[in-house]
């Protein structure tokens, strides 16, 4: 059983951040330094278009996670992985400082964490438009709740591992996890800066 979240980050810089968290200046300036041809910073080309679709698309997921009973503490979520996502460290856009923190499921309730397969923009995206060689309609354009997921993933394993995937190569291949209460990894936050 999954029972972890993991997040991904580049080691020396602050975890749990957000670009949704900045205002547009800041998130620009942000993007425009990330930016490059790698499946992570070819995003960024047009800040202002992944700016929009990315707000629209934590404002989808939020609506439906509280349809299903969510409770969001905050208006953006922080991104996971749902167990841990080989695509993720393969496509490392600095592997010499790639970082990785796990959190257990059970640090959350079912009213912290929504998931989206993939990360929430590609399944509203696919969820939308339908693209025939791509959409799943047992997935994508869809929000699950903890519980909801886990059983998924208990009858099918995870995406990278077992499900038959057809996606781009460039589009992550996880179950991204949406964190709505921070609370919890302010501990884990605390714990790399000291050390243990």
């Amino acid at each position: 059983m999954i029972d972890y979240l993991t997040y991904y980050y580049k080691r020396g810089t602050e975890p749990f951040r957000s670009l949704s968290a900045l205002s547009d200046e800041e998130a620009t300036k942000i993007m425009g330094e990330l930016c490059d041809d790698t499946p992570f910073g070819i995003r960024f080309k047009d800040p202002v278009q992944y700016m929009r679709n990315r707000r629209q698309a934590e404002q989808w997921v939020r609506e439906k996670f509280i349809a299903k009973g969510g409770q969001p503490r905050y208006a953006y979520p922080i991104p996971m992985v749902l167990g841990a996502s080989e695509w993720m460290v393969k496509n490392s856009p600095d592997p010499g400082a790639h970082g990785e923190i796990r959190i257990p499921l059970s640090v959350f309730t079912e009213y912290d964490v929504s998931f989206t397969y993939p990360d929430s923009m590609i399944s509203l995206w696919f969820g939308r438009e339908k693209p025939i060689e791509y959409y799943q309609p047992e997935y994508h354009g869809k929000v699950f709740t903890v519980s909801e997921i886990l059983l998924i993933v208990e009858s099918k394993g995870l995406p990278e591992e077992e499900w038959k995937i057809s996606l781009p190569k460039n589009f992550a291949p996880y179950i991204e996890a949406q964190v709505w209460n921070h609370e919890p990894l302010l501990e884990y936050k605390r714990q790399l800066y000291n050390g243990k």
